[in-house]
């Protein structure tokens, strides 16, 4: 097996190559490095083919997948984001580069894909109301500045969550979100244009070793072990019961191997969505409180405060995943909770 990861040298793409290599393939990284990401060059395995370079420069491009059966595309920016004013980088990054590589591969003749994609394509998660299953509308702002966080229907009814599936209607909310949606629909296109294949694996919310600290794009539970590394208090934005599935690293991973492995016999011209979540429910107050927990640190702090594009609560059902490709996730909330609580993470962005 000769495999291209893109992003390959960050915080999970690193981790995918490290269980590539483990089953004796041939890994080359495509990877920027760029400086919002890494906070310094990493590490890079000495027994991959590294090239640095850009995915939306399309002669390093084609000559990456020079030799390549098949490619996992992880190159991304990632985050909310800090104001609407990122968006014509996270535009040209995640869905130009996406076109690009695309186009490499048509030119290649690779035909097998894996794309890195997101439980934010749904905006907010299933929930169940008087009426059945339902889709509430994106929060108010006046219902948050009264600390009022919960979904509720158009008549005011209370929702319960629930597991979303990969065939609930996708609705993004955010510069981010819309850009994966889209790399989704490229790579759509491209497998009905080519004849290709290809697995779009929709994470929840990864973390566990490696990941990046101190910058405004990391995901929450990186900026909860970064306050903690200060001696400071994580804090925790509305009012700490917003659900969510936390899913290791290294269980992304071994998805995205078997993801790679379902592209081999999966039907042409395909592009099958797979949810990637521990299939367990916590709240990111709970995620607070075992990290404080087991790096002996200081109480987590509920603020209260919200951040316009957040939803409130998404938690995957992973049973398709599960199913058809028999993929299982390892690793506890408790036993991931604690060994992330004091994992070494990498320098912050500077």
């Amino acid at each position: 097996m000769r495999l291209l990861v893109t992003g390959g040298a960050g915080f999970i793409g690193s981790t995918i190559v490290e269980a590539a290599l483990q089953r004796g393939w041939s890994v080359r990284v495509l990877d920027s490095l760029r400086a919002d990401v890494h906070g310094g060059d990493p590490v890079i395995d000495e027994r991959v083919d590294f090239v640095r370079g850009d995915v939306r420069d399309a002669a390093v491009v084609a000559s990456s997948l020079a030799d390549i059966d098949v490619v996992c595309h992880q190159a991304a920016k990632v985050g909310l984001g800090v104001d609407f004013a990122d968006a014509p980088d996270y535009v040209s990054s995640n869905d130009l580069g996406t076109a690009v590589l695309l186009a490499g591969m048509t030119v290649a003749g690779i035909s097998r894909l894996v794309v890195a994609s997101s439980m934010v394509v749904y905006g907010e998660g299933a929930y169940r109301g008087p009426s059945g299953i339902t889709r509430p509308a994106a929060r108010r702002v006046a219902d948050l500045d009264a600390g009022h966080f919960d979904p509720r229907d158009d008549s005011g009814a209370e929702l319960t969550p629930e597991l979303i599936g990969e065939d609930a209607p996708l609705d993004p909310r955010n510069v981010y979100a819309t850009t994966k949606l889209t790399q989704e629909y490229l790579a759509t296109a491209w497998a009905r244009s080519t004849g290709g294949t290809a697995a779009a694996l929709r994470y929840h919310n990864v973390y566990g070793p490696g990941m990046p600290q101190n910058t405004p794009y990391a995901g929450v539970a990186s900026l909860f072990r970064s306050a903690l590394e200060r001696g400071e208090a994580p804090r925790v934005y509305e009012d700490g019961a917003q659900r969510r599935d936390f899913v290791h690293v290294r269980d992304i991973a071994s998805a995205n191997i078997a993801a790679i492995n379902w592209t081999a016999d999966a039907e042409a011209s395909t592009l099958r969505a797979f949810n990637v979540g521990s299939g367990t429910v916590h709240t990111i107050g709970e995620m607070a409180q075992q990290l404080s927990l087991h790096a002996g640190g200081p109480e987590p702090v509920v603020t209260g405060q919200y951040r316009l594009g957040d939803v409130r609560h998404i938690t995957a059902s992973s049973q398709r995943l599960q199913d058809e490709l028999g993929w299982a996730p390892s690793m506890t909330f408790e036993d991931g909770m604690r060994e992330f609580a004091t994992a070494p993470l990498r320098a912050a962005v500077q």
